[in-house]
């Protein structure tokens, strides 16, 4: 795991308590948290968490957590953020039925059969084990089978480490992809880049200009469509107008009064 460990601007706390949580979220029940953010408070122990029964999202990114025990009764949890901590068991997800986006990056998840426990969450749909963008990996991710073992896995999941994989998108994501590798292959020869003067442009000129129609039909729906494109661009600069001077006339009324003497 290769990661620099940010700490947020609140003090440290190494075990989570029934104080800190309802400091944090304002709540006076623990069972009235929904959404939890825990990031960088230098945790190591989960504490009472596993008392906010009815937690839906928590993000406990950045910290210290080995032991994932506590998490095990949030069965209503379905966005869970353990990234850049130090686990290496995730077991006690298995319990969290509803899960459906799980981070992982940036722990010590040393092989694929230490993600079985995870073929019981029926809606489990987002698995990211490496995050490129904060270098955050697993050493399960060296692995050069690692992406197709655990698709294999998880046929039913539609994102793996950021990448869409099925579903709407997937394949413009995948053709721009294969494209961008052929591209880079083609563009060098014996690590040099080859230069191309003789390219031309892929389509004909004016093959991207709309072709007027004879249709009166189309004509006339061509017409007022233009009609009400020009009266949303003139109601927009009315709104633009009254913006600017509402928020003149605010800001001359938050200056001080000023007195001669």
């Amino acid at each position: 795991m290769d990661c620099k460990r940010e700490k947020e601007p609140d003090a440290e706390c190494e075990k989570i308590t029934a104080v800190l949580l309802k400091s944090r979220t304002g709540e006076f029940d623990l069972e009235s948290i929904l959404f939890l953010k825990l990031r960088g408070l230098g945790v190591h122990e989960l504490g009472c968490i596993g008392e906010c029964v009815n937690l839906e999202r928590l993000d406990l990114s950045l910290n210290n957590v080995t032991n994932l025990g506590p998490l095990a009764s949030l069965r209503l949890l379905s966005v869970l953020n353990l990234s850049a901590n130090r686990i290496s068991n995730i077991e006690p997800l298995r319990s969290c039925e509803n899960l459906q986006n799980l981070n992982l990056a940036g722990n010590i998840i040393s092989s694929t059969e230490s993600l079985h426990c995870l073929l019981s969450l029926k809606k489990l749909e987002n698995i990211r084990l490496r995050d490129n963008t904060y270098n955050y990996s697993n050493p399960v991710c060296r692995s050069a089978s690692y992406r197709a073992v655990v698709l294999e896995m998880f046929p039913n999941i539609k994102v793996l480490d950021g990448e869409r994989v099925v579903g709407r998108g997937s394949e413009l994501y995948q053709l721009c992809k294969d494209i961008d590798e052929t591209i880079k292959a083609g563009s060098y020869k014996n690590g040099q880049l080859i230069e191309r003067p003789d390219c031309k442009p892929w389509v004909e000129e004016g093959y991207w200009e709309i072709k007027r129609s004879n249709n009166a039909i189309i004509e006339e729906a061509y017409k007022q469509f233009n009609d009400v494109l020009h009266e949303c661009r003139l109601l927009n600069n009315r709104a633009t107008h009254v913006i600017s001077q509402t928020e003149r006339s605010m800001s001359l009324k938050k200056q001080p009064k000023q007195y001669a003497i």
